[in-house]
């Protein structure tokens, strides 16, 4: 019988899922396994977790990886990348540990040009803590600690990370995709396996924007937080491709 579809070897065999139900973290990290498969990259890869719900990939994949301080993720992915250039190294992180405590790094690594992965993981709320406000959350959200809804005269407005990023001369690649339905998972493992292929061949920074669901701390069932997905994220963080500096080349080539 024709085998047409195995969990990616990037994940111990003796593992499961340890993600609130409906929690899409295990959606993106098994597409960024089965790109590395198909790249052929699992023995060169390395992961740098932030901290929060996204540092408990380490709890499930099988190939180098670390931790960094909260925030500091592109930090360390920049030093180990400088030290050993044959490896594919890449963050994965939260809107928490990106977008706020680590945003100084993220900025300065894509100002750079620094030839590293980030994968970003948006579902506009602390997550591991308890489901606070974070520089994400849409206008008017409940959240524990906005529980009148996020008020934009007090708090400010959400942080748009690709449209900031995109206005930078140095990133090479910054796309935002989505995994609420089939359609945006495909889409989404073409990104990162975009993202992944500029690393290989030197082109720099590279950024893919995850907008995800936390059904737990939005208060939803997992069928409701897609829908929010769709109804009011999507919206706000429209998809698509905020710049990609080959492509551009390509075309003045053609």
């Amino acid at each position: 019988m024709e085998k047409i579809y195995g969990r990616t070897k990037t994940i111990q065999e003796d593992k499961v899922s340890g993600f609130c139900p409906g929690c899409m973290h295990s959606t993106v990290i098994k597409l960024i396994g089965e790109v590395l498969e198909e790249m052929e990259l699992v023995d060169r890869a390395a992961c740098v977790l932030g901290i929060g719900c996204c540092g408990l990939h380490m709890d499930y994949i099988a190939y180098d990886n670390t931790t960094a301080p909260h925030g500091r993720a592109t930090a360390v992915a920049t030093g180990m990348k400088r030290a050993n250039p044959d490896t594919l190294v890449y963050t994965y992180q939260g809107d928490g540990d990106l977008a706020s405590i680590g945003m100084a790094e993220t900025v300065h690594a894509a100002a750079r040009n620094e030839n590293i992965t980030i994968v970003f993981v948006n579902n506009a709320i602390y997550g591991m803590t308890g489901g606070q406000m974070a520089p994400t959350s849409l206008p008017g959200q409940v959240t524990q600690t906005s529980p009148y809804g996020r008020d934009v005269k007090q708090c400010g407005w959400p942080i748009r990370v690709c449209e900031l990023l995109s206005t930078l001369e140095g990133p090479e690649y910054i796309a935002r995709v989505a995994v609420n339905n089939v359609k945006n998972v495909k889409a989404a493992g073409k990104a990162i396996k975009k993202a992944f292929q500029n690393q290989v061949e030197g082109r720099g920074f590279s950024l893919v924007e995850v907008v995800s669901a936390c059904p737990t701390n939005w208060g939803m069932t997992p069928q409701k937080a897609l829908e929010w997905v769709e109804s009011d994220m999507i919206p706000y963080y429209p998809l698509g491709v905020y710049k990609d500096r080959s492509a551009g080349k390509e075309a003045e080539t053609k």
